[in-house]
């Protein structure tokens, strides 16, 4: 019998770049854990020391309980795509009826029932439905990634600029690598049950001034260009993004623009002991993909 399988710990949206980040830490402590992976084949990433790759799929909730069995606890991840909310309703009923005991799910700064844009508003649903379970919860809400300006690698190629309607709005990002410090620690030390946590970066930043720090990172001028919605959503829609997600964003960016997720937290200190990572060390560690 292998030693992974011992593991009580699950972490889920485990290929994504969050999951991926918090599944390294663990191999790198040496601790053992589950990835929850929809095919096992595309997660050869995953495939480190004391990792076990457990197939099951949000969509299918049947395949939740093989996932879940001997789980005490619970990383929660999926994608913000138009079935997130049933999908992570399914999960937290099925953790439930396994008997987990704790579960951290990665949520986003301002959830809110009312909140006008929907991603908010479904991740608020699952932490009300989460506090109902009896099940112990710790809600992580991070502001915007820096690693979301990967996605502008394309034009930042092709056109040395980036274009989004974020105007002069100042977002404290956060470095995903600080999110998965945190939900480490959440899932491996006492303490953290019934705790929410704010995860921003230590300043907050226009696109603008992300940009300049871009630009000196990679030795060359980097130029953030302000689009109207509409234009945004056209270049969404022809690269992919369902409908749902785009307009989805689009809300984002309305928020953005007028400095509604400017505020700085200061919990990646509390939880982790050491500052917050900026967005200069962002665009230094990551100066290779820009290039």
């Amino acid at each position: 019998m292998s030693h992974t399988s011992n593991s009580r710990i699950l972490v889920t949206g485990a290929t994504g770049a969050n999951g991926t980040e918090l599944i390294k830490l663990f191999a790198a402590q040496g601790i053992a854990v589950k990835a929850m992976v929809r095919d096992p084949k595309r997660a050869t990433a995953l495939e480190l020391p004391g990792v076990e790759l457990i197939q099951a799929d949000f969509d299918a909730p049947e395949t939740l309980p093989v996932a879940l069995e001997g789980v005490e606890k619970a990383f929660l991840l999926s994608n913000s795509s138009e079935n997130a909310e049933e999908q992570q309703l399914a999960f937290v009923e099925a953790a439930k009826q396994s008997g987990v005991a704790h579960i951290v799910k990665l949520s986003q700064l301002g959830a809110e029932s009312n909140s006008p844009n929907r991603f908010l508003r479904y991740h608020a649903a699952v932490e009300e439905a989460l506090r109902a379970s009896g099940i112990a919860y710790t809600f992580l809400r991070p502001n915007l990634f820096m690693q979301g300006l990967l996605n502008f690698i394309p034009t930042i190629s092709a056109q040395n600029a980036f274009y989004a309607p974020a105007g002069e709005g100042h977002i404290s990002v956060v470095d995903i690598r600080d999110i998965a410090d945190v939900a480490f620690a959440s899932l491996t030390q006492p303490g953290h049950e019934g705790k929410i946590y704010d995860l921003t970066g230590p300043e907050a930043l226009t696109h603008a001034e992300m940009a300049a720090q871009l630009s000196q990172a990679v030795g060359r001028d980097i130029a953030f260009f302000d689009v109207p919605p509409q234009a945004m959503r056209q270049s969404l829609l022809e690269f992919g993004f369902p409908e749902w997600q785009a307009d989805g964003l689009l809300e984002e960016y309305a928020e953005w623009s007028q400095d509604k997720a400017a505020q700085i937290a200061p919990d990646i200190r509390e939880v982790t002991g050491r500052d917050a990572r900026t967005f200069a060390s962002f665009a230094r560690d990551y100066v290779g993909q820009f290039k």
